[in-house]
This record gives C-alpha cells, structure tokens and sequence, in this order.
C-alpha cells in the first residue's frame, strides 16, 4: 500500500513537472510560431539548463536545511577564472579548468560553511558579506582583463560532453541524497534541526559539509558556464548576485516537489521549464526589463508557495 502511495505520488509529480514543460512551450509557440519551440530549439534550451541544474542540485544540500547562500554568483565567477587562468596561463588545459573549477569550488563551500557556523549569524548575511571578498579576489586574479577560454578547451560547452558531466553530478547528488549518511542527516537536519541534535547528529558538521558539496557543485557549474559563455568578467559591487537566481529558482522546485519524492527530477525539468520561458521571451522581442520583472515574480510565487515557516521558527 505505501508503495503505491508512493509511487501515485511520483506519478503525480512527474504528470505536474511535465505538464509545465509542455503548457509553457505551447504558450510561447502559438505566440511566436517561426521562432521558437523547433525540436533542435528545444535541445539548445535543455543544454543551457544544465548549467544551472548542477549548480542548483548542489545547492539543494543548503537549501533543504533551510540555510541560504548569496555568494553563489561569486562562487561561479571566482571558479571559473580560476580554471580559465590554470588552463590558459599555466598551460595546464583541461587538467587546471576541472580541478581548478572544481576545488576552487570546493574551498568556496568549506568557507562558508565555517564561517557561518562559527559566527552563528544568518546564513544570508554571512554568504553576502564573503560574496564580496570572492569577487575582490576574482578581479584581482583576473587583472582587471575579460577572461576567455580558447576554442580548443570548450568541449564542456556543446554536446555531448556538457550532457555527459551534468549527468555525472546529477548522479553523484542523487547517490549522496539518497545512498549516504550525508542525505540522511541533511534531511533530519532540514526536518528539525533540534530532534537532530537529540539524536547525537553533529549538526554543525553536517551543514559545513552541505555547504562543501555545494561549493563543489557550483564549481562544476562554473566550467560548465565558461565552457558554454567561452569567457567570464570579474564584476564587483554584488554584481555577481545576477548569477543567483536561476539555481535558485531549480533549487525551490526541489523543495516543492520533495513531497513527491523526487527533489532532484523536479530541479532538472524545472530548469529546463525556466529555460523555455527565457528563451520563450527573446523569441518574442521582449527587453530584458520586462523578463527581469517576469523572473523576479516567478521567483517570488515559488518561493510563497514552497517556503513553510511555522509559528517560532527562526529563520535562517
């Protein structure tokens, strides 16, 4: 009986997820038919949502927690460059792009982590104040000077390799969610985090590394984006913080459709929905203004609808 249950209420997410997919291509393909939604398009958009699927499926680990992360645009950037600068400057190619990317990525991760369970300040005030720093640093590895990746190591940038290495994080997450001690005490920690510790579960330590594996995550994410963008500038201010949002909004279809079981499916065809309404927009001459205005409200319904605080809790 609970296994039907169960698999009714898979059933139920995936009839939901792809029912987003197929409304939104139709909306925009009825509106603009010549250019937009072609089987080829729609392979263009799913590729560009994988870029942001992995970064969002690392994230899921710090969400799911119900902590938050604002340095993930500066994370992208700084571990990109990074990997650009090991690849071109040290001649060390695709070696120092996915090690460099991905430990740089790593480190990121680990800081957080540290510093937000050792200052025991809101995640969101810890993560934006660092955010600063790693896009200082970016700058000044980057001389100031657009960093680009030669034609000759963007493999990561086209099929099949960016499919292949997203494929490979999707299934490391969903190994660590569903395989590990990790998954495990990531969800008691995100169910009630003061059960958890009255359980012997090292709460502190299990956050810094939910934050690790983000970090690393991220890091995947930021070959992937070079890889397909072919360059990365470093930007100060908070300037980063565009890159925020879209790994963002996948990580809050995870959590809509935890109930369902299915966390990690809902971030890949949640992404790729988000894609559709991008590309669905440029398809019809709309200005950034308004796609702006349109995500931001995205995001903020998703959110409202995903986000429970209940009376007492603390929000992080």
């Amino acid at each position: 009986m609970g296994t039907t249950k169960k698999l009714s209420g898979k059933t139920m997410g995936y009839v939901i997820l792809i029912g987003l997919v197929i409304v939104s291509w139709a909306i925009f393909k009825i509106l603009t038919p010549h250019n937009f939604g072609s089987f080829s398009n729609m392979l263009n958009y799913f590729q560009a949502s994988l870029i942001a699927t992995v970064g969002a499926v690392g994230f899921y680990f710090v969400m799911v927690m119900g902590m938050f992360d604002f340095s993930i645009g500066a994370n992208i950037m700084l571990s990109a460059i990074v990997g650009c600068v090991l690849a071109t400057r040290f001649n060390l190619g695709y070696f120092g792009l996915i090690v460099g990317g991905i430990l740089t990525g790593t480190i990121v991760g680990l800081l957080n982590g540290i510093f937000y369970v050792k200052l025991r300040i809101p995640s969101m005030i810890v993560t934006t104040g660092l955010a600063l720093i790693y896009e200082s640093l970016a700058n000044y590895m980057a001389g100031g000077v657009e960093q680009t990746l030669p034609a000759h190591l963007r493999a990561f940038g086209r099929m099949p390799w960016d499919i292949i290495l997203a494929l490979v994080a999707c299934v490391v997450a969903y190994i660590f969610l569903n395989y590990t001690k990790i998954g495990t005490y990531t969800y008691a920690i995100g169910s009630d985090e003061f059960v958890a510790k009255n359980m012997g579960i090292n709460v502190n330590k299990y956050k810094v590394l939910a934050f690790i594996l983000s970090g690393a995550f991220l890091g995947v994410m930021a070959i992937l984006t070079i890889s397909y963008g072919s360059s990365m500038v470093a930007v100060t201010g908070m300037a980063s913080m565009s890159r925020n949002f879209v790994p963002t909004m996948g990580c809050f279809f995870g959590l809509a459709f935890k109930k369902y079981g299915m966390p990690l499916q809902a971030i890949i065809i949640g992404e790729f929905v988000i894609n559709i309404i991008f590309f669905g927009f440029i398809a019809l001459g709309a200005p950034t203004a308004i796609q702006d205005v349109i995500t931001g409200f995205a995001l903020l319904i998703i959110v409202t609808l995903t986000t429970k605080v209940t009376k007492g809790e603390i929000v992080k």
